[in-house]
């Protein structure tokens, strides 16, 4: 699970419409700053991207927008997507397109992902959902795309029970939490922050019911409506809106 430090970060201030794929906007809570991407499944096409064609990972944003624009496609927001080891292969349970690379992982472990209950991210038709891992077990849901991470920041409303109110540990943190219509709302932090003001920030600001960490190590945000791009050590899964070119 080691990953390489952030290089560096390019922060741009928000001001663009929500005119193309995720809608992103600024929000400040409890003292801290967090972007917040709010994406619709009925209609942003959100997935998961690995590997190329050659099977090597993707790595960077612009490797993977490149490989886009070779489909008549373009990047319209890209996040970091799970933990990844040093190959950049996933931590825990991946889906893509419908096939799985990798099983669930449900017994706890060190670090976050194995700070139980940890949870799935699954993306369906129309819809995407944060799900416990256990519970994902049990009801295993088709998903066409997955990513597993951990912990799970709330949990059915409820705050990770190991999260305290505002830990020591500070670091840029980004997670995906899911509404009860299936949007996914994509946080990261804009300064270092704990666990805990995350979690709180998904319950008591957006009022999502299911929130999933996904890291801090590397935690990296491409909007190009607002211009944004962070840069950093290659990252393993990567969370893609895709449009057409001629959008």
């Amino acid at each position: 699970m080691i990953r390489a430090g952030l290089i560096a970060m390019a922060l741009i201030a928000l001001k663009g419409t929500p005119s193309d794929a995720a809608e992103c906007r600024n929000i400040t809570f409890d003292g801290s700053s967090y972007t917040v991407c709010e994406v619709d499944l009925e209609r942003d096409d959100l997935r998961l991207f690995l590997n190329d064609d050659a099977g090597a990972p993707y790595g960077f944003f612009g490797s993977l927008d490149e490989a886009l624009k070779a489909q008549g496609l373009r990047l319209g927001f890209a996040m970091n997507a799970g933990m990844y080891h040093e190959d950049r292969s996933p931590v825990g349970h991946y889906i893509e397109e419908g096939v799985e690379a990798r099983g669930v992982i449900d017994s706890a472990g060190p670090g976050n992902f194995g700070l139980l209950p940890n949870g799935v991210f699954c993306l369906r038709d129309g819809r995407a959902d944060v799900i416990e891992t256990k519970r994902y077990l049990r009801n295993r849901p088709a998903c066409r795309f997955a990513t597993q991470s951990g912990p799970m920041l709330v949990s059915d409303g409820r705050i990770h029970p190991q999260i305290t109110q505002d830990g020591p540990s500070r670091l840029i943190r980004n997670a995906v939490g899911v509404d009860d219509e299936g949007r996914a709302h994509f946080v990261i932090s804009n300064a270092p922050i704990s666990f805990g003001k995350l979690a709180r920030f998904y319950k008591d600001e957006l009022e999502v019911k299911n929130a999933l960490f996904l890291d801090d190590t590397v935690s990296l945000l491409w909007n190009p409506v607002t211009e944004r791009l962070d840069t950093g050590a290659p990252i393993g899964p990567i969370v893609v809106v895709s449009k057409k070119a001629s959008e």
